[in-house]
């Protein structure tokens, strides 16, 4: 079957309400160095399976070993304050090694902002439900580009089954945030953005 026949069939059954069939469709995605603070969300998605590294075996005694959100980036007073947690954290964690605690115990004073890698392998439904959740403007900074990222990988190796994909509002052209829907989206624009991916 070629492409464009494949794409007018999936296309007809998806829009008859008839997801079940792209459920037989899976994606698995390596997503490396983001903060388990992004991981303990990711993990909400039930619908998936995820093989994530352990912190019982991986040392985090240096400030590459973290995550730092643009919101700190951007203000040195923040950044600071951050940056001298961490070293606190780090300082202890070590000091805990050193004692002859199991890393595994030591990690209980690890922060979210720990860096961490997770492998996560979703069928086509629940991927399409992710990125309605996850690419909106409303989802947290991290997640959000996390999503976007993978929907552009699923884009390019399933173009017809993510062609209109990103947040609810590219589907259905409007917003269902209602009260939460934040000042700064355009619908159109959102939509136009997505569809560029």
């Amino acid at each position: 079957m070629d492409y464009e026949t494949a794409k007018q069939k999936i296309r007809k059954v998806t829009g008859y309400g008839h997801a079940s069939v792209i459920e037989h469709a899976s994606f698995t995605f390596s997503v490396e160095d983001v903060s388990r603070g992004m991981t303990h969300q990711l993990v909400r998605h039930r619908i998936a399976s995820y093989s994530q590294q352990s912190q019982r075996y991986v040392t985090y005694d240096t400030l590459e070993k973290y995550v730092t959100p643009p919101s700190i980036a951007c203000s040195p007073q923040a950044k600071k304050a951050f940056v001298d947690a961490l070293e606190n954290i780090s300082e202890a964690y070590r000091k805990l090694l050193k004692m002859g605690i199991p890393k595994e115990d030591a990690r209980f004073i690890l922060p979210n902002a720990a860096k961490t890698n997770i492998v996560v392998t979703m069928n086509a439904r629940e991927l399409r439900h992710f990125f309605n959740l996850r690419c909106c403007a409303r989802a947290q900074w991290e997640i959000r580009e996390v999503a976007v990222e993978m929907l552009k990988q699923a884009k390019k190796a399933a173009p017809a089954l993510f062609e209109n994909c990103g947040p609810t509002c590219v589907e259905l052209g409007c917003c269902t945030e209602g009260k939460m829907k934040p000042a700064e989206c355009n619908v159109s624009e959102i939509r136009e953005k997505f569809k560029r991916l």
